[in-house]
């Protein structure tokens, strides 16, 4: 009988609020051999205390330009095959120069390429990267944090130009993905996901405005999002959901 080959973990994005959800949530599940976390910075104090394994933790750290990426994928190769579980937690929607369009006129292009920079061409670049590393026999199961503003037929309220534009492109690529995928990666399901309004920076600015009872903590996205994984087929196609396992439509 041949051995069972570990499952591992790989989180993208691993620095914000969402991402070191997911690791904290991983690591407290005993079939997840190792969590390979990838970030611009080092590994946060949160993630250092004592209960965690770090034997079981691998910390990364990239630039996210191709170069840096590819660097990244090289150090990836022992795990080749044994990845059962990718989070690509990679968005943004402001900083302090940049903020959510409320009229076509706040349309600025060096502020669009900067958030589709990192909400669609990072995201994409990993999938076309770590074909190799995900290939196998072990079912791997990808999700991709979207947004449901990023559904063009969900659109009523307008605004919010580059966000939404960014967040439309990236879905639009994950079909293309998810066809590509399931000819060559047979083995990988990909997942287009919205996690809701979550407690973390990138929606500071807005939680006023959200109802209490509409407004997540990153370890409840991260559990939701740890089951919807659990329970996905590994179909050849690519599912949009949110954070409760409904389908949004494109």
């Amino acid at each position: 009988m041949s051995a069972v080959k570990p499952k591992n973990v790989l989180v993208l994005g691993a620095g914000g609020g969402l991402g070191q959800a997911m690791i904290a949530r991983f690591l407290t599940d005993p079939e997840v051999d190792k969590v390979i976390a990838v970030s611009r910075n080092g590994q946060p104090e949160d993630l250092s205390a004592h209960w965690i394994s770090q034997s079981r933790l691998v910390w990364i750290e990239s630039q996210y330009d191709e170069q840096s990426m590819l660097e990244v994928v090289d150090k990836l190769t022992p795990f080749a095959g044994t990845i059962s579980r990718v989070c690509i937690c990679h968005g943004i929607l402001h900083d302090d120069h940049l903020w959510p369009e409320k009229r076509f006129e706040d349309i600025d292009a060096s502020a669009m390429l900067e958030i589709f920079q990192a909400n669609t061409i990072i995201p994409a670049l990993w999938l076309k990267l770590l074909h190799k590393t995900l290939a196998g026999k072990i079912p791997c199961i990808v999700a991709v944090f979207s947004a449901r503003v990023g559904s063009t037929s969900d659109n009523r309220l307008g605004g919010w130009y580059s966000y939404r534009a960014s967040k439309a492109a990236l879905n639009s690529l994950l079909k293309s993905f998810s066809v590509e995928y399931a000819r060559r990666l047979k083995n990988v399901k990909l997942i287009a996901f919205h996690p809701g309004t979550v407690k973390t920076d990138l929606s500071r600015p807005f939680q006023a405005s959200v109802p209490e009872q509409n407004l997540f903590t990153p370890a409840f996205v991260a559990d939701q999002l740890i089951n919807i994984m659990a329970s996905a087929e590994v179909d050849g196609q690519l599912s949009y959901l949110d954070w409760d396992g409904k389908t949004i439509q494109f």
